[in-house]
């Protein structure tokens, strides 16, 4: 049985064992009327941490029940080094291979070919804060991919210096502007950027478990 099949299965059980509904448990958990059921019955095939959190507090357990035993059964993500969101953070050389912090995959997150960063800096807020988890996959080691543009990415600049920003189409091929959520920060503009791979999955600071 796969993570997501094991997900739904323990909230359906856990819905049914408080003798309420998939719809009343996701209103109490500000989801839209469907949201849970979408779950269960696997339309939503990978929930977000944060939903199975809301879901979790409304059912009365913590949210290691409903995601069950499958952290365990997985290896857990190292953690690369920090990202910097208006910080300059050479990131990806920060720890030794192996050496790093790491910290346990998250449901619906394949536990090979991805890497988890931590945010330094408030550039990003409100959406990322300082300390918070980035997941994201590489898809080549030297390449910044279309699909990336207009989407909030980690990446390397040519100096390299890792950021969380979001990435749209420089003045000229080849280069790219930064993009800042903080009205406060600064964006960066026709940046050259070694590498570029979309934020997959983000993880509060008080919601990651590192081991």
């Amino acid at each position: 049985m796969d993570t997501g099949q094991m997900i739904a299965d323990t909230i359906e059980r856990l819905v049914a064992e408080r003798g309420t509904n998939p719809r009343a448990v996701a209103l109490a958990a500000g989801m839209s009327p469907t949201g849970v059921r979408d779950i269960i019955t696997r339309k939503t095939k990978n929930p977000t941490f944060a939903n199975l959190q809301k879901i979790a507090e409304v059912l009365g357990v913590e949210v290691t029940e409903i995601i069950g035993g499958t952290s365990a059964e997985r290896p857990p993500i190292a953690i690369a080094g920090k990202v910097g969101a208006g910080a300059q953070v050479p990131v990806f050389d920060a720890y030794e291979k192996g050496d790093g912090p790491q910290v346990e995959c998250p449901p619906g997150i394949p536990p090979h070919g991805v890497v988890a960063v931590e945010v330094e800096g408030d550039s990003m807020e409100p959406v990322y804060s300082a300390g918070d988890l980035l997941f994201y996959t590489r898809n080549g080691h030297d390449s910044v991919p279309s699909d990336v543009i207009g989407h909030r990415c980690v990446c390397e600049d040519a100096d390299g210096m890792g950021w969380v920003k979001q990435v749209k189409a420089g003045d000229e091929p080849g280069l790219f502007h930064l993009i800042s959520l903080n009205p406060g920060a600064n964006t960066m503009w026709n940046v050259k950027l070694n590498w570029a791979a979309r934020v997959r999955l983000h993880w509060p600071a008080d919601l990651a478990r590192k081991k």
